[in-house]
């Protein structure tokens, strides 16, 4: 086997794997009312399925990035596999509520090592510009798509089959993910000068964001203005100002501020913040109107996302290579982030009475398109300025922003349409007008997120140039295609 197909099967292997930890953000929000009666979960404690998920795999992306530079990615890599694919197996059998969270939250320590240093094997994989444009376009499939797919197949497991397999799928997909990447990535250890990890310094921003993840996702219950809230989001700020003065003094410090002072990783993860915000939020929200407001089942809503899947593969695998390649990073994010916008634009007038064809199925084909489409760029511009051994390091950080922005915009739009809702209800309006009027508004304010998104990279990103002879990309497409 030549060392390009070789390259390009291992590349299908990471996917593979980080596809399996994306998914898992969102496979379960489906079936939540079925687990809900089969354990005996309250509703306060229901979130916790989600929440003890997203709180451990935020919490620990930078140090596992950081692990990954330091003691070699494909090592952690396969410890996250591992573990990722033992918790998903403890998770399908739980015989209890407490359990269940107690396996999820192992999963999001496997997914955080597995998402920290797959994007970082991928760029050492590719050095071609034009091998690496279609890579990314690739992982960003696997990124964007990840979240339509986990309802899509949330919906289709819980309907046709139980819950239990919305966790026993991870299995043979994990399994073959370590066999995969264990034939195909040569071992690796650590750098000839690895230096030491920064202990307090992961001690401090793994707590920070630890407790950033919790007071977000508990805002909604709490309150934002409770004191609950603002202590722990307190303490969390405190944490992180204390984590900056910590890595400006470290001797070998987790994360070398120097990193932010390049243009392009600094805008990207403002671009990712809002991006993943609006996005997480649109999977969430489209799933809670068609279920609550249209009167859809679990496998309904499952296999209402399938265009946009199939859009956004589409999008991702054959074309955002191609335009970034000819026209260069921002003008390709620019629009995707626009369509993107556009679409939450158009879920915001989707009426008690909608119908699929009319008030979904377009928005979910401009989603496809955009998410598709903006993707690759995001990814490209943000780790397009990193020195090779500090890959690891800024994959964490990319990932970090996208969790940690999904978290927050998912918390705050949720929260605005509870907020609306409550007001329409107290106004007299009939419930599911009130119901209706609260997602309306937070789909209205994703777009502004998403529109900002387009706005900020398309103004602000100086990316390298991307242009490679002609011939070399038609031999590339020759190879790839063989």
């Amino acid at each position: 086997m030549n060392d390009r197909r070789v390259r390009w099967l291992a590349l299908y292997a990471l996917c593979l794997g980080d596809l399996m930890i994306v998914l898992d953000t969102n496979i379960v929000n489906v079936a939540l009312p079925t687990i809900q009666t089969d354990l005996g979960f309250s509703p306060e404690a229901l979130a916790w399925v989600v929440n003890a998920y997203m709180l451990t795999f935020g919490g620990f992306l930078l140090l596992s990035g950081r692990l990954g530079d330091l003691y070699g990615n494909r090592r952690v890599l396969l410890g996250g596999v591992a573990a990722f694919t033992a918790a998903s197996v403890a998770c399908a059998f739980a015989p209890n509520a407490e359990l269940l969270v107690a396996g999820r939250a192992v999963q999001g320590l496997g997914g955080a090592a597995v998402s920290a240093v797959a994007l970082a094997l991928i760029m050492g994989l590719f050095s071609d510009p034009g091998e690496r444009a279609k890579a990314m376009g690739v992982f960003g499939f696997v990124m964007s798509g990840g979240g339509a797919a986990g309802v899509l197949l949330g919906g289709v497991l819980t309907g046709l089959l139980a819950w239990h397999w919305i966790f026993l799928v991870n299995v043979p997909i994990g399994i073959a993910v370590w066999l995969l990447v264990t034939r195909l990535l040569p071992a690796d250890g650590p750098q000839q000068s690895p230096g030491r990890l920064d202990v307090a310094g992961s001690g401090l921003v793994t707590v920070a964001l630890m407790l950033a993840v919790y007071g977000v996702v508990g805002g909604n219950e709490a309150g934002w203005t409770s004191a609950r809230t603002l202590g722990i989001l307190g303490v969390a700020a405190a944490l992180l100002v204390a984590f900056v003065v910590r890595e400006a003094t470290a001797e070998h410090p987790l994360v070398p501020l120097r990193l932010f002072r390049l243009r392009n990783v600094a805008v990207s993860q403002v671009v990712g913040v809002l991006w993943a915000g609006a996005m997480f939020a649109c999977f969430f929200l489209t799933a809670l109107y068609m279920q609550g407001v249209l009167g859809y089942g679990a496998l309904a809503v499952g296999l209402a996302y399938l265009p946009s899947c199939i859009v956004m593969a589409v999008m991702s695998l054959r074309l955002s290579d191609k335009l970034v390649m000819r026209f260069g990073i921002r003008p390709p994010l620019t629009v995707g982030l626009g369509l993107a916008a556009v679409s939450l634009a158009l879920f915001a007038q989707a009426p008690v009475g909608g119908s699929y064809v009319v008030h979904v199925l377009p928005g979910m084909v401009l989603l496809g398109i955009g998410a598709g489409i903006a993707f690759n760029p995001v990814l490209l511009a943000a780790m397009g300025d990193v020195e090779p051994h500090e890959a690891g390091l800024a994959s964490g950080v990319v990932n970090t922003s996208f969790m940690m922005g999904g978290a927050l915009g998912l918390a705050v739009l949720v929260s605005l349409s509870t907020w609306r809702s409550g007001e329409l209800a107290a106004a007299g309006t009939a419930p599911l007008e009130a119901l209706n009027g609260g997602y309306q508004l937070a789909f209205a304010a994703g777009a502004v997120m998403a529109a900002l998104a387009a706005v900020i990279g398309g103004a602000l990103l100086r990316p390298r140039p991307m242009q490679v002879p002609e011939p070399e990309l038609e031999t590339d497409e020759a190879l790839v295609a063989a």
